[in-house]
């Protein structure tokens, strides 16, 4: 029951900073609760997790949902900017929801054939963490401008960027938003869509990874409720946080660590 809480509040504050919660949560599992479970089944329960901050974005944004709701059954007669949003989360979900679910699967099996050690795991995860910090580092230099049409080329990048997150290590929040920077989107739109592209593939993923291998538990809905409740009183603050700070370095400095508990 504690590991619950513990993997929820993790969940519920690492999803809104660009660090990889799911890389920390496998961090967490592996090497404080010597978690013998293959990395698969452990990704299978942080994506489980993913749905407490599902739903703490689905209150904090439900506005923006309600509009996109409204335009998905009124497509011709909703203003342009909702209908191009609405046609980018679309095509993301498809593309990331495909390419995601093939990475995780080749994740896993070459776990399965080279027996890869807690250490390996670590060590993998803290160079993915690397990349992910001087992406962002880099995405901050560019001067930004607001773009409110979304091209195809837009979704289809994103897409294949938000597939790449599936493995543990890269934070699917920190490369999204990068990418989005380094299009020259504004800061502001970068985050407010990015987020909003966490819903159908956290919800998608659940329903083909989780649905038919889901066990009822007080145990796991403890866990879901914490990362709820958690994501939804950090998510306010660390949005605007984000908007000020440039977490690259934060993400560069804590791979380092991740690396450091590995040699020392």
């Amino acid at each position: 029951m504690f590991e619950n809480i513990i993997l929820g509040i993790v969940q519920g504050i690492f999803e809104w900073l660009p660090v990889s919660s799911e890389g920390i949560i496998v961090l967490v599992e592996k090497n404080f609760f010597n978690k013998e479970a293959g990395l698969e089944e452990i990704i299978r329960y942080a994506l489980f997790l993913h749905l407490g901050t599902f739903f703490a974005v689905l209150v904090y944004f439900y506005k923006d949902i309600l509009d996109l709701i409204k335009t998905f059954f009124n497509f011709k007669t909703s203003n342009c900017e909702n209908r191009e949003i609405l046609k980018f989360l679309i095509i993301t979900s498809l593309i990331s929801g495909f390419f995601g679910f093939i990475l995780i699967k080749i994740f896993a099996e070459m776990e399965s054939q080279l027996n890869v050690s807690t250490k390996i795991i670590t060590l993998i995860i803290g160079l993915l963490l690397l990349i992910t910090g001087i992406l962002q580092i880099r995405a901050k230099k560019i001067e930004n401008r607001e773009v409110k049409r979304i091209k195809n080329g837009d979704s289809i990048l994103l897409g294949f960027v938000q597939a790449f997150a599936a493995l543990p290590g890269l934070s699917r929040s920190g490369l999204t938003v990068s990418i989005l920077l380094l299009r020259k989107f504004n800061s502001a739109f970068a985050l407010k869509l990015s987020f909003l592209m966490s819903l159908p593939i956290v919800l998608g993923g659940n329903i083909i990874l989780n649905f038919n291998n889901f066990i009822f538990s007080w145990e796991l809905l403890l866990g879901l409720f914490f990362s709820f409740i958690f994501g939804l009183l950090t998510i306010k603050l660390l949005l605007k946080t984000a908007e000020k700070i440039n977490f690259g370095w934060f993400v560069l400095l804590f791979g380092f660590f991740v690396f450091a508990s590995v040699l020392f």
